[in-house]
Parts: C-alpha cells; structure tokens; sequence
C-alpha cells in the first residue's frame, strides 16, 4: 500500500508564479466532490471555491481552477487520480482557448481584469 502513494508530490512550501503559456490547462470535471485535496499541491496556487459557487447537489461546491494563473503542471490531476475521484482533467492548451473562448498567454491576469486595470 505505501508503494501506491510514492507518486503523488510532496506539498511545497514555495509558491510559483506563472512565467510562460502552458501546454496543457487542468479543467475540473463532473466528479468532482469540492473535497480540496489538491489545492495544497498547487505550485501556483490557483485553485479554490468559487465566492458564488452553486453546490449543484453537493455538500460542498466544486472547486475552480483560475485559467490564467494555472502553469499546466499536472500535479492537481495527479493528486486527485491518486488520493480522490480522477475529477481533473488535462487539456491541451489550444482545445481549451476552443472550447472555452479564451486567449491564454504568460499574462497571470485574465484578459478581462487587464482591460479594467487599464481604464481605471
């Protein structure tokens, strides 16, 4: 049994921060409890409760990953395969801008505040 946990990662105590377009974008699925397991592993710390999250039948809302700090790292799926419910998914980087409508760059703010800031 301890075999099966050797490939998950060990929380880091140091926080990235995005540097390059990632290849790949983690996209929370269906099975997804809001259980948090893989929020402490995030290097970027992009991932949490949406403030207005609709529970949609669960006890506890899905969680959310914010696209445009998420690095493509893996370890949140990783994470939730080992210790969860398999609920993330790993996307490649151009059937994410498709599907979602979005331009991901280096930029860690999304395109939207970046035009607010600006007019401010």
């Amino acid at each position: 049994m301890k075999e099966y946990y050797t490939e998950i990662p060990q929380i880091s105590a140091k926080k990235a921060t995005k540097k390059a377009r990632p290849r790949l974008m983690a996209v929370v699925n269906d099975n997804c409890t809001g259980c948090e397991a893989c929020v402490d592993f995030c290097p970027v710390d992009c991932i949490d409760h949406p403030s207005d999250a609709d529970p949609r039948g669960h006890v506890i809302p899905q969680i959310r990953i914010r696209w445009h700090e998420c690095i493509g790292c893996q370890i949140c799926a990783r994470v939730c395969e080992g210790l969860a419910w398999n609920a993330i998914d790993m996307i490649p980087i151009e059937e994410f801008e498709a599907t979602y409508g979005v331009q991901i760059t280096n930029e860690k703010s999304p395109p939207e505040a970046a035009a607010e800031a600006s007019s401010a």
